[in-house]
């Protein structure tokens, strides 16, 4: 009698856990959708745009902060996490990182790993080649949560 308690308690468990799979599916189903372009050719010439980072006291920030290209140009973004804690760069419109920010809070072990997103450890470094189709201003996030709220955006000027 003993021994159903244990096996009646690992069931739901195992039931609990494979039941948060297609939330999190469904979380990750707008990621084939991209509107600042699309995932570029690495075969092709591109301009290399180094984006760091880092943790400054309370405040988590990337350097730069803006970065402006030109519609139809290609750009090879290194990405550097020199802080101690993950970050993430995901590039979209605000209006967009802002609903995933709201997905990321119910399921904060989303990772990335997107042709416009990569999740970083610390002291780490990763790069997205990406084709800017559209004018207009974009933004790269970390939605992390919490992160966001300690500034860690920058913008993308498209001309």
């Amino acid at each position: 009698m003993k021994l159903k308690a244990p096996l009646l308690a690992t069931a739901l468990l195992i039931a609990a856990i494979g039941s948060t799979a297609p939330l999190i599916a469904r979380a990750h189903e707008a990621h084939g959708h991209y509107s600042a372009g699309k995932p570029g050719d690495p075969k092709k010439p591109a301009r290399t745009v180094k984006v760091t980072m880092i943790e400054q006291g309370k405040k988590m920030l990337f350097e730069p902060a803006t970065i402006e290209v030109r519609r139809g140009e290609q750009i090879r973004f290194v990405l550097t996490n020199d802080g101690i804690y993950d970050h993430e760069f995901i590039l979209a419109t605000r209006k967009e990182n802002r609903k995933h920010a709201e997905q990321m809070k119910k399921f904060p072990e989303m990772e990335h790993d997107d042709p416009n997103a990569k999740r970083l450890s610390p002291f780490n470094t990763a790069e997205i080649i990406w084709k800017f189709t559209k004018r207009g201003e974009f933004e790269y996030a970390c939605l992390i949560p919490g992160h966001l709220e300690a500034g860690m955006l920058g913008k993308v000027i498209v001309k």
